[in-house]
């Protein structure tokens, strides 16, 4: 019986013709071909949106730090404050006696002097001020010991700057306190001048979260 199909000695079918073999092949190819396209050029217009934000970021950070700097000349030209990446540096034996949470005329002056600076600073940027109280590692001494620890100790003064600062014009509104205790040292703490250093207290300006700047500006229209 007569086979409709025509097989060769090898047992292929040889009914198919090459052509058509060879044109699903490339179909196949160019398909793997497009898609392997399509996906580099997603991933280069990726790579490329990312590095477009990064670099609007890192401009708007650099903007950031040189209005602070313009905002902050007169401070930063006597030498009382310290200006690093955006923080705002005040030694704690300028604004506290040791172990003590209670201001020092030197530090209501330097205080007094950057307040209405940085409520200037904050209200055309729209953003907050993070007030962040350190110390050293030393335990408090037992003998006149007035706060339970180091934590405590750095939380009162972050607090005595904050309310300083809003009795000096800060809006209360657009500045709040941290304490960090011992952590986040700066210099060694095994020798008097690291200790001095690691005492301090530093305010950063910070964007304003979300979620504030939608209730100040329904607040706001409220008022209109």
């Amino acid at each position: 019986m007569r086979q409709d199909m025509d097989i060769d000695d090898a047992g292929l079918d040889t009914s198919v013709p090459v052509w058509a073999v060879f044109g699903d092949l490339m179909s196949g190819l160019l398909g793997a071909f497009v898609l392997i396209l399509v996906c580099a050029i997603g991933m280069q217009l990726d790579l490329a949106a990312r590095l477009e934000s990064e670099v609007k970021q890192r401009q708007a950070e650099a903007q950031r730090r040189e209005a602070l700097e313009k905002a902050l000349a007169g401070p930063l030209a006597a030498g009382r404050v310290t200006l690093n990446n955006g923080r705002i540096g005040i030694s704690g034996s300028v604004l506290f006696a040791f172990n003590s949470a209670d201001l020092q005329p030197e530090g209501r002056q330097v205080l007094r002097s950057l307040a209405a600076p940085l409520a200037t600073y904050l209200r055309s940027r729209d953003e907050i001020l993070m007030v962040s109280g350190f110390t050293d590692n030393r335990q408090m001494r037992e003998g006149a010991r007035l706060f339970a620890d180091n934590w405590e100790l750095s939380a009162q003064r972050a607090l005595t700057v904050t309310r300083t600062l809003i009795e000096e014009g800060v809006p209360s509104s657009a500045v709040f306190a941290a304490a960090f205790g011992a952590e986040q040292a700066v210099a060694s703490n095994a020798d008097a001048d690291g200790r001095a250093k690691n005492r301090r207290v530093e305010m950063a300006p910070t964007p304003r979260p979300s979620y504030a700047a939608s209730t100040t500006g329904t607040a706001a229209k409220a008022r209109e």
